[in-house]
């Protein structure tokens, strides 16, 4: 939230201390650090070109911006079909700004939650923004509720039984509207898990 506020040398320090206390784990052969807000994991992204002239700090930054996955990056590769899912909800899902643009990977989690059996309805402007924005829905309330109202217009119009998405600060967001229920969703699939 530091950058989003104009003050990056809070948000480097607050870099730093991700950083370290991932090393330990990185150290001992981590894999991957599992990002499951994508305005997170895409800043997480983005550490080593943020610390890339920082002595102490470069190739750590580097080597955390490399780790950095994004759930969906994970779970796509997997053999889901193998899951015991009982994907049987109708789902509407907004793909936040930070997946389809920094992250690059728009339509990956509507293709992991299609293989796993839900219904998806489609959503008109599917690529505009709901006003969460970072801290956009706090300096600017009035855009951003007239934003998030025309994203749940849009999200609800196929009549969905839950929102999905994969932002914290969208869901929220749009889940401030207090209509349809906006959950993240990997909850969903957890849900959806037959339990032995």
């Amino acid at each position: 939230m530091d950058y989003h506020l104009n003050a990056q040398e809070k948000g480097l320090a607050r870099a730093r201390n991700n950083i370290d206390a991932w090393w330990p784990a990185i150290e001992a052969g981590a894999e991957a650090i599992l990002q499951t807000a994508s305005g997170c994991g895409a800043f997480v992204k983005e550490y080593g070109q943020m610390l890339k002239n920082d002595a102490l700090y470069a190739d750590k930054a580097r080597q955390v911006s490399e780790l950095a996955v994004d759930l969906v990056e994970l779970l796509r590769e997997e053999p889901l079909e193998k899951l015991a899912i009982r994907g049987d909800k109708k789902l509407a899902f907004h793909c936040p700004c930070t997946l389809q643009h920094a992250q690059k990977l728009n339509g990956e989690v509507e293709k992991v939650l299609l293989r796993l059996g839900f219904t998806l309805t489609d959503v008109p402007d599917s690529h505009l923004c709901c006003g969460s924005a970072g801290t956009y829905a706090l300096t600017h309330p009035d855009l951003a509720r007239q934003l998030r109202d025309n994203k749940m217009n849009a999200l609800e119009s196929g009549k969905p039984e839950m929102i999905v998405t994969a932002n914290i600060g969208c869901q929220t967001h749009l889940a401030s509207a207090g209509r349809t229920s906006v959950r993240h969703w990997i909850e969903i699939v957890e849900q959806a898990l037959e339990k032995e």
